[in-house]
C-alpha cells in the first residue's frame, strides 16, 4: 500500500493530539489529585463513586448529628432521673427519721421544714428540656409536666385505679384548741379527739369539682366465667365536714368520695371485696384550678380540656386498658431505631406529691397537736389561772389535749413507716427507668462505634475509587510529557522531508 505524505502527516497529527490529551488529563489529575473530571472520563469509577458518596451522607448525619443528638437526650433524661432520686432519698430519710421512735419538737419542725422544701421541686425534674423540647411528655414536647403557675383550668378525667391501692388510714376528728380566757371563765368543754380506721383510695388530685353522675365502675375477671365483668357502684359526694359531722361513720358496704381530699372512702367489707376481685376502678370527675407543680392531667390520663368550652381538647393516653405508647425515635444506623425519651408515667408516680403532702400534713398535724399541750401546760403555771376550779379546767384541757397528741404521734409514726415502703417503690420505678436509659446509651455507644469505623471504610473506599496518588501522577506525566515532546519533535524532522530530497 502506498503511504503519501498527507498520511504520515494525518497520522501523526492524531498520534500528538492524543499525547497533548494525555498531558491535559495527567495535568487535569495532578492538580485536582482526582481520577475523573467528568462522569463520561469513567463510567465505573463515577457509578462507584456516586453511589460510595451517597452512603457516606447517610454514615455522617447517623454519625455526626443523629447519635449525637439521641446521647444528648439520654444525658439530659438520665440527669433528671438521677437528681429525682436524690430528692426521693432525701424523702425516705426523713420518713425513716419519723417513723422510728418518738421525734422530738425540734426532729418535727425539721422534718416539716425539709418536705415542705421538696414538695416545691419533687417533679421540677420532670419538666427538663433538650433543646426547647420536654423529654418526659412524649409527642407533647412542647409542654411541660407540670403547671408553671397555678392555673384557673378545667378539666374531665378519667382515672383508672387498682383495687390494691385501696389502705387502711386512720382519721382523727374533735380536734382540741388552745382555750381562751372566755373558755376558761365559762367553763366551755374542750373537744373530744376520737380516731376512727376507714379504708381509702386516693385519685391524684384533690379539691375535686364532681364525680361524673355520682357513680363509680369497678371491672373485674370472673373465676367462673373468664370473663371481664363491670359493675357500677353509687356514690355520695361529702366534705371534709360533713364526715367530721358524721364522726366518719360509714356502713361495712357503704362509700362515700371527699371532694375535699379526692378520697374514697368505704367499709372493711366493700374493701375486702374489690381487693379479693382484684378490680380496677374507672372514675371520672371533673377538676377546675390547679397548683403550680401540679402535674398537667394530659401526660397521665385520658381527659379533655375544656377551659374553652367551645373548643375542648381531648388527649387519649389509654387504649383498651393500656397505656398508649409516646415513642421518640432516633434513626442511629441504616434501618436501626433508638426509642430515646422516657414517659414521665413510667418513671415518676402521680401518688408521689400526694403522699409527699399527707406526710407533710400529718408532721404539722402533729406540731399543731403538742404546741396546743405546750400551751395548756403553759396557762396553768399562770396567776390568773390558779384557783381550784380554773385548774381542774385546764386539766380537762390538757387531757383532751394529750389524747390528740398521742392520735398525732401514732398516725405520724404509721404513715412515716407506710411510706418507707412507699418511696422505695417510686425510687424502684426511678431506678428502673435509669437502668434503661443506660441500656440504651451502651446500645447507642455500640452503634456510634460501628458507625466510625464504617465512616472510615467508606471514606477509604471513596478515596481508592476517586483520588490517585500525587506521586504516581508526576512518573505518568512526565512519561506522558516526554512522549509528547518526541512526538512534535518527530513531527518537525517530518515536515523538511520533501520528494526532492529523493532525486
Amino acid at each position: 500500500m502506498r503511504v503519501t505524505n498527507n498520511m504520515i502527516m494525518s497520522n501523526t497529527k492524531i498520534n500528538i493530539n492524543g499525547n497533548k490529551t494525555n498531558v491535559n488529563t495527567l495535568n487535569n489529575q495532578m492538580t485536582s489529585q482526582k481520577k475523573i473530571s467528568r462522569p463520561s472520563d469513567d463510567p465505573v469509577i463515577a457509578i462507584r463513586a456516586l453511589r460510595l458518596r451517597s452512603s457516606l451522607s447517610q454514615i455522617n448525619q447517623y454519625y455526626e448529628k443523629n447519635i449525637p443528638d439521641a446521647e444528648a437526650w439520654l444525658d439530659v433524661t438520665e440527669t433528671s432521673l438521677t437528681n429525682m432520686i436524690k430528692l426521693l432519698t432525701t424523702i425516705h430519710t426523713q420518713c425513716d427519721a419519723g417513723a422510728n421512735g418518738t421525734p422530738t419538737e425540734e426532729d418535727r419542725k425539721t422534718i416539716l421544714k425539709q418536705l415542705q422544701s421538696l414538695s416545691d421541686q419533687i417533679y421540677s425534674e420532670g419538666d427538663a428540656d433538650y433543646a426547647g423540647r420536654t423529654v418526659f411528655t412524649g409527642y407533647k414536647t412542647n409542654s411541660t409536666l407540670t403547671f408553671q403557675a397555678d392555673s384557673k383550668e378545667a378539666y374531665n378525667i378519667s382515672e383508672y385505679l387498682s383495687a390494691d391501692k385501696i389502705e387502711e388510714y386512720n382519721y382523727s376528728y374533735g380536734n382540741v384548741k388552745t382555750p381562751t380566757a372566755a373558755d376558761v371563765a365559762a367553763k366551755t368543754a374542750p373537744g373530744t379527739p376520737e380516731n376512727t380506721t376507714l379504708h381509702r383510695l386516693r385519685l391524684s388530685y384533690d379539691n375535686i369539682t364532681d364525680i361524673t353522675g355520682g357513680k363509680i365502675s369497678y371491672s373485674y375477671k370472673d373465676t367462673a366465667t373468664g370473663q371481664m365483668t363491670t359493675k357500677e357502684l353509687n356514690v355520695t359526694t361529702v366534705t371534709t365536714s360533713d364526715l367530721e359531722a358524721s364522726s366518719y361513720a360509714i356502713a361495712d358496704n357503704d362509700i362515700v368520695f371527699n371532694k375535699d381530699t379526692g378520697e374514697f372512702l368505704m367499709g372493711k367489707t366493700l374493701a375486702s371485696n374489690l381487693k379479693s376481685f382484684g378490680a380496677t376502678v374507672s372514675v371520672n370527675y371533673d377538676k377546675t384550678g390547679f397548683s403550680k407543680g401540679e402535674l398537667r392531667p394530659e401526660n397521665y390520663f385520658d381527659c379533655t380540656n375544656n377551659t374553652d368550652a367551645a373548643n375542648p381538647i381531648q388527649y387519649t393516653n389509654f387504649e383498651n386498658g393500656k397505656r398508649v405508647r409516646q415513642d421518640i425515635e432516633y434513626t442511629i444506623a441504616s434501618n436501626q431505631t433508638l426509642v430515646v425519651n422516657t414517659q414521665a408515667s413510667t418513671a415518676f408516680n402521680s401518688d408521689i406529691a400526694r403522699d409527699l403532702d399527707n406526710l407533710t400534713s400529718i408532721v404539722q398535724s402533729a406540731i399543731d397537736a403538742h404546741s396546743v399541750v405546750d400551751n395548756i401546760k403553759e396557762m396553768k403555771g399562770l396567776s390568773q389561772y390558779s384557783s381550784k376550779d380554773d385548774q381542774e379546767y385546764l386539766e380537762s384541757c390538757l387531757a383532751a389535749a394529750q389524747k390528740q397528741a398521742d392520735y398525732a404521734d401514732h398516725q405520724l409514726q404509721t404513715v412515716f413507716n407506710r411510706g418507707l415502703t412507699k418511696f422505695e417503690g417510686y425510687m424502684s420505678d426511678v431506678n428502673l427507668a435509669i437502668t434503661d436509659v443506660g441500656s440504651k446509651g451502651q446500645q447507642l455507644d455500640i452503634t456510634k462505634n460501628r458507625m466510625s469505623n464504617q465512616q472510615q471504610t467508606v471514606e477509604a473506599l471513596k478515596s481508592d475509587n476517586e483520588d490517585k496518588d500525587l506521586s504516581e501522577i508526576i512518573i505518568d506525566y512526565t512519561s506522558s510529557y516526554t512522549a509528547y515532546q518526541a512526538s512534535l519533535q518527530a513531527a518537525a524532522k517530518l515536515e523538511r522531508q520533501t520528494l526532492l530530497d529523493y532525486l
